[in-house]
C-alpha cells in the first residue's frame, strides 16, 4: 500500500465535561471531573477528494504539567495551545504523507511550544491527537482499518532526522511484522484513595449504582489477572496500604501479576528503592512482591533521567512515563538503567511506533528480551478514545494495558443516550448492555477487540459533535 500525500485543510475542535463516579487519586491530585477534547479533521487526497476523521484524549490536569502553582484551568489551556500549534504547523506544510506531516513539523512544534513555556509532555499533546485525526481520515478514505493499514505502512513511515538512531531501520518489514491482538488484558488501576475493602467506606458513601466501588468488587466482578498499584512517596504508608492490597489479591485474585507506578511520587532513585527493599522485608508482601512485573516512573521528572536507576532496575524492570517527553526521551532513559516505556495514545501512536522498533533492534542486537513497552491509562473514556487506544495496544502486540476510565467514569456518562447506543452496535463485544447505558465489557479480566478491526482508526462510528461545545482559544501563555 502505497502511503498517500495530504494536505489538511480544516480542523475542528470541541470538548465536553464528565465527572467521575468515584474520586481517582494519582500523585498529588484528586480528580473528581474533567473535560475531553474532540477533533475533526478535513483532509484533501492529491486525486481532491476530502475525507474526515476524529480522534478525542482527555484534558488532563496536573499530569502533562504537575506545576502546581497552575491551577487545573490553566493546565486545560495549555493543552489547548499545544492543538493550537499543532494545527498552524500542521495546515502550512503541504503535501505530505502522514508520517510527514509529523515528523517534518516536529522540531517547529517543539520549538515554539519552547517559546511559549510549554513542557515537552505538553507539546506533545497536540501532534498527538491531530495525527490521530489525520490517520482516521486517511483509513476511512481508504475502507482499511488501523491495523491493517498500518501493517502496510499507509502513514509512510521511514528514516528520519528525527530518529537518526533508526537510520537504516527497515519500516515496511517491521510494520508487516507486527501482529495485532483481538483480545487484551485489561491491567486495574487502584488509585491511592480507593477502597479496598466495605471497611473503607464510610456509612452513606457509596455510589450505588451497579458498579465496583472497593478493591474486593472489582475483584469478584471483572475477575482480572493484572492490578497497577499506585504509590505515594512515603514508604511506610505505602507499605502499609500494599499490605491490605495484598490481603484482598491474595485472597480473589491468586497468581495475578502487577505494577507499581510511581507517579513521580519519590524525590530520588535511593527512596525509590528503600520502597523496594521494605517491600522484600514485609512477609506478608511476599505473593505481591513476586507479582510485580515492573515499576513505572518513581523519581519526578526534574531529576528522572540524571538518576541512575540501575541498582533499582537490578531487583525490578524500570519504565519511563512522565519523562517520555520527546522522541529521544527513551535513549536517554536508556542510559541511566530504564529498560521500559509506557505507550499513550496521548503521547503518540508515532511514538509508540518508534520506541517499539527501539526495542525490537536493541534486543535484537543484545540477543535478549530486556528492552519492553507497556500499555499505560488516562483515563480514556468509552468510545473514540478507548477504542483508539486499544486499536493502538493491540497493533503494539501488548498482552495487556492498565485500564481506569469505566472503573472512574459511568460508562458514556456526559454523552447522548444515542450515541452510547450507536457505539454498543457498531462494538458489542467492547461494550455491554445495562440499565445504565452501555459500559465497557470486561469478562474474565479481558477486552474483546475484534470490532477495533474496521475501517477507520479503532472505530467504525463516531461521536456527536451537536452534542459538544466548540473549543475555546487557548488563554495563553499566562502574564
Amino acid at each position: 500500500m502505497t502511503a498517500p500525500r495530504i494536505t489538511l485543510e480544516e480542523v475542528q475542535a470541541f470538548e465536553w465535561p464528565f465527572r467521575l463516579r468515584l474520586p481517582f487519586r494519582f500523585g498529588v491530585i484528586t480528580v473528581t471531573h474533567g473535560r475531553q477534547a474532540v477533533l475533526r479533521a478535513r483532509i484533501r487526497l492529491e486525486s481532491g477528494r476530502t475525507a474526515e476523521g476524529m480522534a478525542a484524549e482527555t484534558l488532563a490536569a496536573k499530569w502533562f504539567d504537575k506545576d502546581p502553582a497552575l491551577t487545573d484551568e490553566q493546565n486545560e489551556h495549555q493543552l489547548r495551545r499545544a492543538i493550537e500549534i499543532a494545527c498552524d504547523a500542521y495546515r502550512t506544510a503541504g503535501s505530505q504523507t502522514p508520517f510527514g506531516l509529523f515528523a517534518n513539523s516536529y522540531a517547529e512544534v517543539m520549538a515554539r511550544a519552547a517559546t511559549e513555556r510549554l513542557p515537552p509532555l505538553v507539546a506533545g499533546f497536540g501532534p498527538a491527537l491531530l495525527d490521530r485525526a489525520i490517520l482516521d481520515a486517511v483509513l476511512r478514505a481508504q475502507g482499511v482499518s488501523f491495523a491493517t493499514g498500518m501493517r502496510a505502512n499507509i502513514a509512510g513511515m521511514t528514516p528520519h532526522p528525527v530518529i537518526t538512531d533508526l537510520d537504516g531501520f527497515d519500516w515496511d518489514r517491521f510494520l508487516a511484522g507486527l501482529a495485532p491482538r483481538r483480545r487484551i488484558a485489561a491491567r486495574h488501576t487502584v488509585g491511592l484513595v480507593d477502597p479496598i475493602t466495605a471497611a473503607d467506606q464510610p456509612p452513606g458513601s457509596r455510589v450505588e449504582d451497579g458498579l465496583p466501588e472497593t478493591l474486593e468488587e472489582v475483584c469478584t466482578t471483572y475477575r482480572h489477572t493484572f492490578f497497577k498499584l499506585k504509590v505515594g512517596g512515603d514508604v511506610a504508608a505505602d507499605v502499609d496500604r500494599l499490605c491490605r492490597i495484598a490481603a484482598v489479591l491474595d485472597r480473589l485474585a491468586p497468581g495475578c501479576r502487577a505494577t507499581l507506578d510511581g507517579n513521580e511520587q519519590y524525590a530520588d532513585a535511593e527512596g525509590a528503592l528503600a520502597l523496594w527493599r521494605a517491600i522484600e522485608a514485609e512477609p506478608r508482601l511476599a505473593t505481591l512482591r513476586d507479582s510485580v512485573l515492573f515499576i513505572e516512573q518513581p523519581v519526578r521528572r526534574a531529576t528522572a533521567l540524571a538518576a541512575d536507576m540501575a541498582p533499582l532496575a537490578a531487583h525490578r524492570a524500570v519504565i519511563v512515563d512522565e519523562s517520555d517527553g520527546t522522541l529521544d526521551a527513551f535513549l536517554a532513559a536508556r542510559q541511566r538503567g530504564y529498560s521500559g516505556v509506557s505507550s499513550k495514545a496521548c503521547k503518540g501512536f508515532y511514538k509508540s511506533l518508534v520506541n517499539l522498533a527501539r526495542c525490537r533492534s536493541w534486543n535484537e542486537a543484545e540477543g535478549g528480551l530486556r528492552y519492553f513497552m507497556s500499555g499505560e491509562d488516562l483515563t480514556t473514556l468509552a468510545g473514540l478514545c478507548v477504542q483508539q487506544d486499544l486499536a493502538l495496544v493491540a497493533l503494539l502486540g501488548l498482552e495487556h494495558v492498565e485500564r481506569n476510565g469505566h472503573h472512574f467514569v459511568d460508562g458514556f456518562s456526559g454523552r447522548p443516550r444515542a450515541e452510547a447506543d450507536r457505539f454498543l452496535a457498531a462494538h458489542p463485544g467492547l461494550y455491554r448492555a445495562t440499565e445504565r447505558g452501555p459500559r465497557l465489557a470486561i469478562a474474565d479480566g479481558m477486552l474483546d477487540l475484534a470490532s477495533l478491526d474496521c475501517a477507520g482508526f479503532g472505530s467504525a462510528v463516531l461521536p456527536d459533535t451537536a452534542a459538544m461545545e466548540p473549543m475555546p482559544k487557548a488563554a495563553w501563555p499566562i502574564s
